[in-house]
């Protein structure tokens, strides 16, 4: 691996963590800078200013999921300012790799949208596409992004599209960044009510994800070099 020192710039907006996404990164030369939007004491009222960082001081930004609606008036005041955070990324040539939410706002800032998903999805689910994103990934979304008319998908599902590329843009709408442990952190915090709601067990739903656990690791770590080798590197 590479002895030269990147800067990666983490937006977190409920969680800081990224698993073996972040580790990736590291095994690949970057130090990691977080900020998380959203204090905890703040996610009942989740209305704050905040102060983002300019992304051209980096060589990546990631950008994690959040418990919000892109859409939603409860977070408008640092929504607007983060689409322009990757508005002046892509403008610059920064790479951007949006999570869940964060793939919401890549399809948000450049010219597609988010919508309420017919078919929302929890738990480990099945994508189709080019062999980086193919395969059984962890999923925890309401909504849904539609890609820019200019993106390319390489993968989906019968439930919504699940990655786009665009210029040096990674969206997926799955969580690769998640095991067990983390999932588990989001049933106790109000999860399991809504994994019920959607005809499942949480428990059996935990020991899904647990059994995906390694296997995932070493995805989530080839997805991160697709991103960089590939659409990073992309002109």
């Amino acid at each position: 691996m590479t002895t030269e020192t990147k800067r990666l710039l983490l937006l977190g907006h409920d969680y800081l963590a990224a698993g073996g996404i972040e580790a990736r990164f590291a095994e690949r030369g970057y130090q990691l800078e977080r900020v998380q939007v959203i204090p905890p004491d703040r996610f009942e009222d989740p209305g704050v200013d905040v102060d983002f960082p300019d992304p051209r001081d980096y060589d990546a930004v990631l950008v994690l999921g959040a418990r919000w609606s892109v859409y939603s008036d409860q977070v408008a005041s640092w929504v607007k300012p983060e689409l322009e955070l990757l508005g002046t990324a892509d403008e610059a040539g920064v790479p951007v790799f949006g999570i869940c939410f964060g793939g919401q706002m890549l399809a948000q800032a450049h010219g597609g949208e988010v919508v309420a998903s017919p078919a929302p999805e929890i738990g480990p689910q099945v994508v189709a596409g080019i062999p980086a994103v193919a395969g059984i990934w962890t999923q925890w979304h309401h909504d849904r992004f539609v890609p820019p008319p200019d993106a390319t998908v390489v993968g989906a599902n019968a439930a919504a599209p699940q990655a786009f590329v665009l210029r040096r843009n990674l969206a997926v709408q799955f969580h690769p960044e998640v095991d067990a442990d983390s999932v588990r952190g989001w049933v106790e915090d109000g999860g399991a009510e809504d994994a019920r709601g959607r005809g499942l067990d949480p428990e059996v739903l935990l020991e899904h994800v647990a059994s995906l656990d390694a296997d995932v690791r070493v995805r989530a770590a080839a997805l991160v070099d697709y991103f960089l080798d590939q659409v990073a590197s992309s002109r």
